[in-house]
């Protein structure tokens, strides 16, 4: 499941991508355009400029921008950074300790099954996506039927 921190860093970086005519956007701009509390936010962007996905200014005109262009983020990056590993169980885990039982496991096939789709879905798809909600949907229908004819 994807917590509260994970859909909110989704909606302070659209947020920032719809207002990207500004330089730097302040935080209580993003809370307040967003309903949600501008301390709980604090801690997110920290975060997120620690991952490197904002850049932060403090002081008079200072706030939050976008370190790329909307088209080069996935939301796979946003909420593996703000929610950890996507894996749907511990031992898929990238890193983890190879599981014992791996070899004799009859449900291991679908854990991976799903945590690839779960991977290629949020890898998939762009903040600019969001933003565009018409064209991604016809690129995807485009994708779709091009897959279909090869």
């Amino acid at each position: 499941m994807i917590s509260t921190k994970g859909r909110y860093a989704l909606r302070v970086l659209l947020d920032l991508a719809q207002h990207s005519q500004m330089d730097y956007v302040p935080l209580k701009d993003i809370a307040q355009r967003q309903g949600i509390s501008k301390k709980y936010l604090e801690a997110i962007v920290k975060e997120l400029v620690a991952g490197q996905l904002l850049q932060g200014v403090s002081g008079k005109g200072g706030g939050y921008r976008l370190c790329r262009a909307p088209q080069d983020y996935t939301l796979g990056e946003i909420l593996e950074l703000t929610e950890g590993p996507l894996s749907s169980v511990a031992c898929l885990v990238q890193g983890a300790e190879p599981c014992p039982r791996a070899h004799e496991c009859q449900t291991l096939p679908v854990w991976a099954e799903f945590d690839r789709m779960t991977h290629d879905f949020f890898y998939s798809k762009r903040l600019s996506d969001l933003m565009e909600p018409d064209a991604a949907q016809a690129r995807a229908e485009a994708e779709d039927a091009y897959k279909a004819e090869n």
